[in-house]
């Protein structure tokens, strides 16, 4: 009885090591209760903060739209302005494409097409392709004037050209002499770049193709070619539409005012019968002469009309028959004509006693007469 009461009692067995329940190792694993309270404070906390960061960045956000669009339209305004005061701006090249340039204008960029830009550029060495030309721009600033300022349609477009218009066209007077670069040639003339005393071509004239040579010209393209150097005299310049007006012919001597004598030499004692006699006998009487000659027989004060000498040019002038005054003065009462038509030409001698306005006056009713 002793020895069995000396058992220890159930409740009191020695427990093992690996019969332990786990310690306070379980409370690892749930973080105390007041730590976890903090934390969802502060998550608030962040979450507000979120909030008005949010709203401040869509505030300041729509401040600054606010501004660029005042700001935008502010320069439309300006430009528009710019534009219906003609102004003369200097504006920086940000950069080029193939079409041309683009350039900043405060807040906004605008265009440049190469055909509106200044010749000083392409003719510093007229071979080289444009789009080469305009990329050696880029980072500098070029004198332009607004020539279409759409706000509706996003849409500015400068040029150049009417700026170097408004700055040199003054120095352009009619019978100036220029050297010029042919540019663009076209079937009906080519335009010709003209040479300042700066050494740079800041405007461009066109020289119609009726002026381009004393010869008939069929195609302008065969008396001239992009590049080609020429000598121009201005012959007109218009203001209003801002066009010169160029010839090339004009700075020759013009062959329908020559006399015969530089073409067959006159013996001094040879009358006009003479010289008639002299002429070529292939040669027939130009077509729709003598019809001109019978009627300027009808004008009063004209009282003969007798044919001179003819011969063969070595170039066309014009192919249909043009009659001319000579310069050579009335030698008793007698006025030379010329007739030309093709390479064939022919003196005629009126002997009147008109003046030589009067006698102008008579083959001017006579040719509008004539068919």
């Amino acid at each position: 009885m002793l020895s069995a009461s000396l058992k220890p009692p159930p409740s009191l067995a020695p427990i093992s090591p690996s019969s332990r329940a786990p310690a306070p190792a379980a409370a690892a694993s749930f973080p105390p209760l007041l730590p976890s309270r903090g934390r969802v404070r502060l998550s608030a906390a962040a979450s507000e903060g979120a909030t008005v960061s949010q709203e401040d960045a869509a505030s300041v956000s729509a401040a600054f739209e606010e501004a660029r669009l005042a700001q935008f339209a502010a320069d439309w305004k300006a430009v528009r302005a710019d534009k219906d005061q003609g102004k003369v701006l200097t504006l920086p090249v940000l950069r080029s494409n193939t079409g041309g340039l683009i350039l900043k204008y405060n807040s906004m960029q605008g265009f440049v097409p190469n055909p509106l830009l200044s010749p000083a550029h392409w003719c510093k060495d007229p071979k080289r392709p444009i789009q080469d030309v305009t990329k050696d721009l880029v980072g500098s600033s070029v004198s332009v004037k607004v020539v279409e300022a759409n706000e509706a349609e996003k849409k500015l477009v400068f040029s150049e050209k009417d700026a170097s218009w408004s700055l040199y066209s003054s120095q352009v007077k009619i019978g100036g002499i220029y050297d010029g670069i042919v540019g663009s040639v076209f079937h009906y003339g080519a335009f010709v770049h003209l040479q300042f005393p700066d050494g740079n071509y800041h405007l461009t004239g066109l020289v119609h193709i009726s002026e381009v040579s004393w010869d008939l010209v069929q195609d302008v393209q065969d008396f001239l070619t992009e590049g080609d150097t020429v000598k121009v005299i201005v012959v007109n310049v218009d203001a209003e539409k801002s066009r010169i007006g160029l010839s090339i012919r004009q700075l020759e001597e013009d062959p329908l005012l020559e006399t015969l004598d530089k073409i067959i030499p006159l013996e001094p004692d040879l009358s006009p019968d003479a010289e008639a006699a002299s002429s070529p006998p292939e040669i027939e009487l130009l077509p729709g002469l003598d019809g001109i000659c019978n009627e300027l027989l009808q004008e009063d004060g004209i009282t003969d009309v007798r044919f001179g000498r003819q011969a063969l040019e070595k170039r066309v002038v014009s192919q249909d028959l043009e009659l001319w005054l000579s310069s050579v003065p009335a030698k008793d009462n007698q006025y030379k004509l010329l007739a030309r038509a093709g390479r064939q030409v022919q003196e005629v001698y009126l002997t009147t006693s008109l003046d030589q306005e009067g006698v102008k006056k008579a083959v001017q009713r006579v040719l509008g007469r004539v068919p």
